[in-house]
Order: structure tokens, then C-alpha cells, then sequence
């Protein structure tokens, strides 16, 4: 019997990363150690100062900033590339050296579907990861060799947001 599943929370909808956070929370709750990464962030969402601070929570993201992929020159995508593979070795070898119950690997799919993860190694993690680790994925449009590695696919659907009106992210509710 399974000991631990792969978890996507994906979609067009506002949520897939709180909801990552809300199962880091829920996991920290419980005296489990957690791990949460980001990709294509910049490290200050708000959230994260909080989990920061909690006992056996570990935050990593990356000390450089690139900007929306769509804005990258190919220079700076090779140059995410590198640092986005180096963020995700990182994680991996924590969350095994340090006996890591829950790993959140927030906007790995986007940095996937980029082609700024080596995909192989992505997916060869995903199927040995250790036997006792829960792995988090949130992105849009998740590849369908990682919904089928996947125990749960939650999709949060975009029925209406107010950034369709014109109103910028705010601090406390998207940032």
C-alpha cells in the first residue's frame, strides 16, 4: 500500500498555491516537517513569511529573479534554466537528507512546461521520490506524464476575478 501520493493543484483559477500552502500549514500542525520551494517567484509572497517562522518548516526559493518567462531573452532563459535546476536539486536533497514529510514545489509546473527543469530528472524524482515523502505541484496546464504520476489532481477553475476588471494584485489576497 502506498505510504505517500503526488499531489497537483492546477488550473486558470486563483488558489493553486494557497491551497499548496494551506496543506504546508496543516502539515507544520501536525509536527511534520515541511519543505516549500518556488519557481518563477520572487521569494515575497506573504505566506511565506509566516511558514518561515513556524518550527520545522524550511522555505527555499531562488536568489535570482527573472522576471515573466514571456519578457526572458533566451540568454536569461538559460540563465533561469540553470538556477530553477539547481533550486530543484536543492530540494530534492533536503527533503531526502532531512527526512521531509511534505515537499511543495510551488510553479514547478510552469517551470516545467518552460523547459527551465530538466524534464527527465523532474520525472524521475517524481517516481522514486522517497517512499515516506509527499510531494506538492501547483502550476496551469500540468503535462499529462505528470497528471498520470499523480495521486490527486485538484483543478481550481476561473469563473470571475477582479484582475479582469483592472485590479492589481494586493497584498494579503494575491501577494
Amino acid at each position: 500500500m502506498k505510504q505517500s501520493c503526488i499531489h497537483i493543484y492546477c488550473g486558470d483559477g486563483k488558489g493553486k498555491s494557497t491551497a499548496a500552502m494551506g496543506l504546508a500549514l496543516r502539515a507544520a500542525g501536525s509536527g511534520r516537517k515541511v519543505l516549500v520551494t518556488q519557481f518563477l517567484k520572487d521569494g515575497s509572497s506573504s505566506e511565506l513569511k509566516l511558514l518561515r517562522e513556524l518550527p520545522g518548516v524550511q522555505v527555499l526559493t531562488c536568489s535570482r529573479q527573472f522576471g515573466f518567462f514571456w519578457n526572458m531573452t533566451e540568454e536569461q532563459k538559460a540563465e533561469a534554466k540553470c538556477a530553477y535546476e539547481e533550486l530543484f536539486e536543492e530540494a530534492v536533497q533536503t527533503a531526502s537528507r532531512q527526512d521531509i514529510f511534505l515537499l511543495v514545489m510551488d510553479e514547478l509546473i510552469a517551470a516545467y512546461n518552460h523547459n527551465l527543469l530538466d524534464r527527465e530528472k523532474v520525472l524521475t524524482f517524481l517516481r522514486e521520490k522517497p517512499e515516506h515523502l509527499e510531494v506538492v505541484l501547483t502550476g496551469r496546464d500540468p503535462a499529462p506524464e505528470l497528471v498520470e504520476l499523480a495521486d490527486y489532481v485538484s483543478e481550481i477553475q476561473k469563473k470571475k476575478h477582479p484582475f479582469d476588471a483592472g485590479l492589481p494584485a494586493r497584498r494579503g489576497i494575491e501577494l
